[in-house]
């Protein structure tokens, strides 16, 4: 028998048996009046046949379980009265147990595949919960009477808890309340109704019961907490409310919101403020972005209606213009500003000597909480010979001052697509190399093949499939040996740029001597809360991940700040739900949600509309009408699920489906949206607008088309 066919027999056998239930009427059998009627009769039945009435009620009351029909509570409350109080609750308690976990694996076999297939981008969390915490949230629902059994059984069926654990939790967590109701039984002849059992001393035990969980983990925490810390000296005072390791983006946004709220911050950067992202990273690499984009132009200048356009420029003054933008910039970020805000700043070497001290040049400073934001730094594998050459990463780049006749650019990811474009415009011979079957690693292959198309139209030279192996200097000749399809390429360059990712800053401040754990990512281990193993240490930014973003930094630094100074009351859930991104080349591909290739591994019914901008306007107007705005909803539905635009702008324009998206907004409320015209934001409602195009109601509408034919032929 197939999987769909046993499926339909199962659940042909549930609806029968359910069906016998109601249509014989047998839950006349289930009320109390009935029980109480025929006490006399079961109790003479009882003592002749001990043994068999067991049998009989254990089977029944697991059947009643697995088929979640109503009257266990009835059940249980006729076993205390009939067997007492041991022999029942023994009974009930296997019964329930093995009759709930027979509802689990019914409910997994018919409905979770097909549950977690549609659902499962939205059951990400839920379902990381569970497997780390399902055993202590299905005992807490067991404890609360509050939720039907019934309901539990089969929801947490579609979860990945694993059967053995659902069993023996739903042992040990229904035994008190199944002893409550065996011994409600026992009174079976003194109770009125079923609502007799809810006398205030049975509700106390309830209650007692419900909290128990919460209490229970409290205490844990407390004992964990106390377990990590007990090692420790605790001050007596301290100088601090927060420390803040590292003024890059993370950093500086827990600064300010800890100095907003009043709390005294201590601020500590080994090098510069602003961190990566203003001296080496977003800033610097947008600031050369648009000096080479201007090249773009002038070398399309008939696309424009004028004949020749010649620009001439120096390479350093193309250099000195970026860090002048970074100084300018600057002040956003000063010690300066950070002080008027109430900020203590310090410069010097950090290091975390407990949960509770930090050192810095010889100084001690006693915190109650500790941020740890130090970023992260570019990532160099160990290829045989690359110390030979003086090779550049994204920290060094823009310490040039000559440009590169042949540049190597290794690794297609962001950085290494955005500055193949760049120095390719600015007049470097760019080669790319990129191990992975496309550059551009999480886009779908047809944003990667068209910016690929335009990297090599503008002169670059695009490696994939190509795996670094050795970098050898021969007779002055720097070169770099791949490996493609089991072939040596070799690829000759006066300068190599390693842009293969950032790998955190983890260590050389304290945080392993205290053992503080990394994650597989090599990455400092949080939990949601963006609290270590240390529960005085937060993090927040690259150090911790999962993106390296400079948005998303920011975004974790308002959980960390908060949850350390108010964690005690209060705490937040760092939210990821709706996290988006842009490659700045040009055209920018910009994401988020979901794309084609992510929703396919999920198994989702999905529906793709794909704008196209040489339809656009504005896109036409500007000669820039190349690249297409593509939304992924999910199959007969306006829910957006993902976005991928290719396109001028495309970070700009993603805006709005991040508030989408974040808002539960479909494409109907976008294509109801007045948006100005000419603009390149009108591709939104286009693409909107071709989705309600798919979905017309096209029976109304020929029933409408009658309609104004006969209005037409009336008198």
């Amino acid at each position: 028998m197939t999987g769909k066919h046993a499926r339909i027999a199962i659940v042909f056998t549930f609806l029968l048996l359910i069906a016998a239930f109601f249509v014989f009427d047998l839950g006349r059998y289930l009320t109390l009046d009935y029980l109480k009627s025929q006490k006399a009769a079961f109790d003479a039945y009882y003592a002749e046949h001990t043994g068999q009435t067991l049998l009989l009620y254990f089977t029944l009351y697991i059947l009643a379980t697995a088929l979640s029909l109503p009257g266990a509570a009835v059940m249980t409350l006729a076993g205390g009265a009939l067997f007492g109080f041991w022999t029942a609750l023994l009974v009930v308690s296997f019964a329930s147990s093995i009759g709930a976990t027979l509802a689990f694996v019914v409910s997994r076999f018919l409905l979770r595949d097909w549950v977690q297939a549609r659902f499962g981008d939205k059951l990400g969390a839920i379902n990381t919960g569970i497997e780390r915490e399902g055993a202590l949230y299905l005992f807490s629902l067991r404890l609360v009477p509050l939720f039907p059994f019934f309901v539990i059984n089969l929801v947490m069926g579609l979860t990945p808890m694993k059967v053995r654990t659902f069993y023996w939790v739903s042992q040990v967590g229904m035994l008190a309340g199944t002893a409550v109701y065996v011994n409600a039984g026992t009174q079976l002849g003194r109770l009125e109704s079923a609502a007799g059992i809810l006398s205030p001393g049975i509700i106390i035990s309830f209650v007692i019961l419900g909290i128990f969980p919460l209490v229970a983990k409290k205490i844990l925490e407390i004992v964990k907490t106390r377990k990590a810390m007990k090692k420790f000296p605790r001050p007596e005072g301290f100088d601090y409310n927060l420390v803040v390791l590292g003024a890059g983006s993370a950093g500086l946004v827990t600064a300010y919101i800890a100095a907003a709220v009043k709390a005294k911050v201590a601020l500590i950067e080994r090098h510069k403020m602003g961190g990566d992202c203003l001296n080496t990273g977003c800033v610097p690499s947008k600031a050369l972005i648009r000096t080479a984009k201007m090249l773009g132009y002038a070398r399309r200048a008939k696309e424009f209606g004028l004949k020749k356009m010649e620009v001439e420029f120096d390479f350093a003054e193309v250099m000195e213009r970026v860090q002048r933008i970074i100084a300018e910039i600057e002040p956003h970020d000063s010690a300066e500003r950070y002080r008027e805000l109430g900020v203590d700043c310090i410069l010097g070497e950090a290091r975390v000597t407990s949960p509770w001290t930090v050192e810095v040049d010889g100084r001690t400073l006693t915190t109650r909480a500790i941020v740890v934001a130090t970023g992260a730094t570019p990532f160099v594998p160990p290829i045989k010979g690359i110390e030979q050459v003086d090779y550049l990463t994204s920290d060094t780049i823009w310490e040039l001052r000559e440009l590169p006749q042949k540049l190597v650019v290794l690794g297609g990811g962001p950085i290494g697509c955005e500055m193949t474009q760049a120095f390719t415009r600015l007049g470097a011979k760019v080669t790319l190399v990129e191990k992975g079957p496309q550059i551009m690693g999480r886009e779908d292959a047809d944003a990667a093949d068209f910016i690929r198309q335009r990297f090599e139209a503008e002169g670059a030279r695009v490696l994939t499939g190509h795996r670094a192996r050795e970098v050898l200097v021969e007779d002055g000749r720097q070169i770099l040996l791949c490996e493609h399809r089991g072939e040596e390429v070799q690829i000759e360059f006066d300068r190599l740029l390693v842009a293969l990712g950032r790998r955190p800053n983890v260590t050389g401040f304290g945080l392993e001597e205290l053992g503080v754990r990394l994650n597989d990512r090599r990455s400092l281990e949080t939990d949601p809360f963006l609290r270590t193993n240390i529960p005085t240490i937060f993090c927040a930014g690259d150090v911790t991940g999962p993106y390296q973003f400079t948005h998303t930094a920011g975004h974790q630094a308002w959980y960390a700040a908060v949850n350390a100074l108010f964690g005690d009351f209060k705490k937040f859930k760092v939210d990821y739900r709706v996290i988006p991104w842009c490659t700045f080349t040009d055209p920018e591909v910009a994401r988020v949600g979901l794309n084609e290739t992510e929703a396919r591994e999920l198994g989702l019914a999905f529906e793709v509309t794909r704008y196209g901008l040489d339809d656009l306007d504005r896109a036409i107007a500007d000669s820039e009408d190349h690249g297409w705005v593509k939304v992924l909803t999910r199959r007969g539905s306006d829910k957006i699920l993902g976005v991928t635009i290719v396109a001028p702008h495309a970070g700009d324009l993603l805006a709005e489906y991040v508030l989408a998206i974040k808002h539960g907004l479909g494409l109907n409320k976008i294509l109801g949206t007045i948006h100005i015209y000419p603009t390149l934001a009108e591709a939104n409602k286009m693409a909107a607008g071709l989705w309600k195009k798919e979905h017309a109601p096209e029976r109304l509408l020929r029933w409408v088309e009658k309609f104004h034919a006969w209005r037409r032929n009336k008198a």
